[in-house]
């Protein structure tokens, strides 16, 4: 396999061996995906483990959106109702040119209970899983720990783990990747990551809301290019502008000047609580599997976060991961489990990538234009309508 042997970690001279009770299975990352993936697999019985080489939480509220068959397995594994606590219930978007209103989308045309869009920072949804899976498995979460060593045998899989200077070994019948889009177990396992960049780029960042739009989304399409907002919580909201060119260190004026000069709102510098840009990416492993690996998140698909289906699409991995994880435990052959497990989430992502791409399309800078706002009008109506809220809600997956 590829990777350094398993002998070559142990025999460190700067890090002394420690065993570590055996798990079923082992979740290494500690994200909102792998949180999500150990809730699940403690609430069906398996024993899990969830590493994390992180001791603290970012505060960044990063990834927003929480969509609808995201929110009916959080409240499956009992975290819905502490979510939807804290955050905005988004049941409109509407869409806008710079100076008129093109029409909305109704997401309360959507299946009940949850006909919204849930908007909540990332580290609020880490917290209400993280003390979730404290009351399944109050002793699953282990933090300050570095996957360095990975090996598999015909019936378990054993990590090799720096943790407070002393080398961990971690044996499991399984594990499952959730370390992010430069997954090291991923590259350990030599799956290759299929990919490219786009040209498009954006900033991003949070400000006190001074708009009328309430609890609305707001989606700008202008001849200069996307303009979107969302609600916060503590009435703050999320605005995300095309950028023509990509701002590895943006300054607040890279988001307060466009959104000033495309939509003639003034933001509160004052206010901003988070400020990033992203260049538009599109990856997908090359199978999610290798013997008794498995991947899920952005370990296994990178896609434009415009649209904020990254983390749900995570989460979708995650619930059918730990259906497949528990049959193989009890399986004579997990290999058929799995290869499907791979085929089907890489349907899915592929087909999350499509409406990724349309959204991202529809942001560009404008050639056409009023043929353009024709085309999005259409789709804001009856019929039409609907079938776009479900497909905004990731209904389709």
């Amino acid at each position: 396999m590829a990777g350094q042997s398993w002998s070559s970690f142990s025999q460190s001279p700067h890090l002394s061996e420690v065993s570590a009770k055996p798990a079923e299975v082992i979740v290494v990352g500690a994200g909102p995906v792998g949180l999500f993936l150990g809730c699940r697999l403690a609430q069906l019985g398996v024993r899990v483990k969830v590493l994390e080489r992180r001791l603290e939480r970012s505060g960044s509220s990063k990834a927003i959106g929480i969509h609808p068959p995201s929110l009916e397995y959080l409240d499956r594994i009992g975290v819905a109702k502490a979510m939807t606590s804290q955050g905005i219930k988004i049941k409109r978007g509407k869409a806008f040119t710079s100076k008129r209103r093109l029409g909305e989308v109704d997401f309360e045309l959507c299946p009940k209970p949850f006909s919204y869009i849930l908007a909540l920072p990332q580290f609020i949804t880490e917290e209400v899983l993280e003390k979730r899976l404290k009351e399944l498995a109050p002793c699953a979460l282990e933090q300050g720990v570095s996957v360095c060593g990975l090996e598999q045998t015909a019936t378990e899989v054993l990590l090799s783990c720096e943790k407070e200077g002393q080398l961990e070994t971690f044996s499991a019948s399984f594990v499952v990747a959730c370390d992010g889009k430069d997954s090291w177990l991923r590259k350990q396992l030599g799956i290759e990551f299929v990919g490219r960049s786009y040209p498009d780029s954006y900033v991003m960042g949070d400000f006190k809301d001074s708009t009328d739009l309430a609890h609305d989304a707001g989606i700008f399409l202008t001849k200069e290019g996307l303009i979107e907002s969302f609600p916060l919580p503590c009435n703050m909201r999320r605005w995300v502008a095309k950028t023509d060119t990509y701002l590895s260190k943006p300054d607040l004026s890279d988001l307060i000047k466009p959104v000033q000069d495309r939509l003639g709102i003034v933001l509160d510098a004052e206010s901003n609580k988070m400020l990033s840009s992203f260049k538009v990416q599109r990856y997908l492993a090359e199978r999610f599997t290798e013997a008794r690996v498995l991947l899920a998140g952005d370990a296994a698909h990178v896609l434009s976060p415009i649209g904020g289906q990254g983390m749900n699409l995570g989460w979708l991995d995650a619930w059918e991961a730990a259906a497949v994880l528990q049959s193989a435990l009890h399986a004579q052959d997990f290999a058929p489990l799995f290869a499907t497990y791979s085929r089907k989430r890489k349907k899915a992502a592929r087909k999350a990538t499509r409406r990724a791409e349309m959204n991202m399309y529809l942001g560009r800078k404008m050639t056409f234009v009023g043929l353009k706002y024709a085309l999005v009008s259409l789709l804001l109506r009856r019929p039409f309508k609907t079938i776009l809220a479900r497909v905004f809600t990731m209904r389709w997956l």
